[in-house]
């Protein structure tokens, strides 16, 4: 053992070691909270920087688990409903794991908690808590959590979710604070950059306006006019369809006349119910209507199946006020994709407005065209009736008389000839300017219109309403007496489905392309039998026959009879 004095000189030794590790730890201490500020600004500073929303709720979830040393990292964005997640953002997990984990959460569980209870969470193990519901198949293992809500401007926006803290420590209250502060900057860099958002989006809505004004100005027609509206506004809403479809006159329904993005031509030409079709129902209402999930909204008829892949939708009306909507647009995103908001309704409805300028301009200009066709077709008629006609009958007058004064009977004859002539001359023209100046109504002949009554008037009869599609200038192209054939034999085709079929489904078919005219009608019932009779389709082939045409029948891939009843207009014959 050492002296007295030697202990003495060792114990100084010691508490001078004590107090130097104590003042290693502080400093330790000291340099990571100056390294944890430096990092939590740089972090804020980094989300502040992004201007594009999507990209600035990943630089957080990057931030937050870089800052808390957390492995995995999500921000989920609260719906509109402020019940569900309506987007989820993660880090940490592959893309492979996402695939098999499946569905993004929708906010149950500990993820519902922090939505019900919008305060900072944090949690030694999760399984413990009394929300928790477990994770699906293939979900990574995650134990310790800390949850906290992100406010933009007082509502709460979303919250960030960290889990499994690197080292198996613990989540504390210094990163509660860390992950706090993250949230106060992470709400303001996304509420700049839905302001950013914002603006962009009012600037593409005037690029539109400016180029629809252009279009209108430049005298093109109806169909241009709303084939760019519906273009634009697919683009500028990230809608994968858009559509616009117009009333019917006299027959409560609605024709789709315009139809581009995803699978256009299942919708191109459908013939809609007011009811039961969501474009019905904001023509109807005079408002716009959306759905969350078009393909499965109760509110719209599942026949004929359109929106396969499609998701959300927003009906607007095109104009309103006293004169009522002119027509609708629909929009609709693909499955999966945000539901459209009332921000996103609102320039919609001003673009409709713009559509519904189109529709009047061409509408009126339509009308001029007309007025002045009839103004010159009466000149026309006037100046064959005063000039033509007057000068011919005082001609013929003039030969009558002078054929009493011929002697030779062979010229005498021929004069008689050319008198007759001449008053077959005059029926003639007569006849022409009576059908200048008649002018039959449209829509008591129009075959589009007759055609949609008489599926109408079957709908009862059959049980359901069939699916109706028309293609082509139907009311131009195709001469009354052929359209008549026309109704006779569409009448004919669901009298037969009704009677004979025992079918839950039909689709009708009506298409010219200038030089035909065509009619399909499909069902699905039981066929047509070997036996039996067959009076019906032997009128139909008849009509076809007597028009230089054809019926073919022949059995689709759903089962059931298929009628094509097809014959060539009178311009292809012309």
């Amino acid at each position: 053992m050492g002296s007295p004095e030697e202990a003495r000189v060792r114990l100084p030794q010691l508490r001078l070691d004590e107090l130097l590790e104590e003042l290693q730890a502080r400093l330790d201490a000291a340099r990571d909270t100056r390294d944890r500020v430096h990092s939590l600004l740089e972090a804020v500073l980094s989300v502040g920087r992004e201007l594009d929303l999507e990209q600035a709720l990943h630089s957080i979830v990057e931030a937050a688990a870089v800052l808390v040393d957390a492995k995995y990292a999500a921000l989920g964005v609260i719906g509109p409903d402020g019940r569900r997640l309506s987007a989820f953002h993660t880090v940490g997990v592959s893309e492979e794991q996402i695939a098999r984990i499946g569905p993004y959460p929708e906010g149950h569980g500990i993820l519902g908690e922090l939505i019900s209870h919008p305060e900072p969470l944090r949690l030694a193990k999760i399984s413990e808590h009394p929300a928790s519901h477990g994770f699906p198949a293939h979900h990574p293992p995650m134990n310790t959590f800390l949850g906290v809500p992100i406010r933009v401007r007082d509502q709460v926006f979303g919250n960030l979710y960290l889990t499994e803290k690197r080292g198996g420590a613990q989540f504390d209250e210094e990163d509660v604070a860390v992950t706090l502060t993250l949230a106060v900057a992470a709400g303001v860099a996304i509420d700049n950059a839905r302001l950013y958002e914002e603006s962009r989006l009012r600037e593409r809505w005037l690029r539109a306006n400016a180029d629809i004004t252009h279009i209108l100005m430049s005298g093109s027609d109806r169909a241009e006019v709303l084939s760019l509206i519906a273009e634009r506004a697919r683009e500028i809403t990230g809608a994968a369809l858009a559509a616009v479809a117009l009333p019917m006159a006299d027959t409560g329904t609605l024709a789709v006349e315009i139809a581009v993005g995803l699978d256009a031509e299942a919708h191109r030409g459908l013939v809609l119910p007011m009811d039961s079709s969501l474009m019905g129902l904001a023509f109807s209402g005079a408002a716009p209507v959306s759905s969350a999930d078009v393909g499965h909204d109760e509110r719209i008829s599942l026949e004929p199946p359109r929106f396969g892949g499609l998701g959300p939708a927003v009906a607007v009306p095109i104009g309103a006020g006293e004169a009522g909507p002119q027509g609708v647009v629909l929009l609709a995103r693909e499955a999966g994709q945000p539901v459209f908001s009332a921000a996103e309704t609102e320039p919609l409805k001003t673009f409709a407005a713009q559509a519904a300028v189109a529709m009047e301009l061409a509408r009126r200009r339509r009308d001029a065209e007309e007025v002045a066709v009839l103004q010159d077709r009466d000149r026309i008629a006037r100046d064959l009736h005063d000039l033509a006609i007057q000068r011919l009958f005082a001609t013929g007058m003039t030969l009558q008389s002078a054929g009493r004064f011929i002697e030779h009977e062979e010229a005498s004859q021929r004069v008689v000839r050319a008198v007759d002539d001449l008053d077959e001359t005059i029926k003639i023209i007569r006849s022409t300017i009576f059908g200048l100046r008649s002018r039959a109504g449209a829509g008591e002949t129009a075959l589009r219109a007759r055609a949609v009554r008489v599926v109408g008037e079957a709908a009862p009869v059959l049980g359901f309403a069939p699916g109706v599609r028309m293609e082509g200038l139907l009311d131009t192209d195709v001469p009354k007496e052929i359209a008549d054939h026309v109704v006779a034999v569409l009448s004919e085709a669901l009298t037969n489905i009704a009677r004979h079929a025992r079918a839950d489904r039909a689709d009708v078919l009506l298409a010219t392309d200038g030089r035909e005219v065509r009619l399909s009608v499909a069902d699905n019932g039981v066929g047509i039998p070997e036996s039996g009779r067959r009076s019906g389709l032997r009128n139909m082939a008849e009509r076809a026959e007597q028009l230089g045409g054809r019926l073919e029948l022949g059995k689709p891939e759903s089962g059931g009879t298929g009628l094509v009843w097809r014959v060539p207009t009178r311009k292809a014959e012309g």
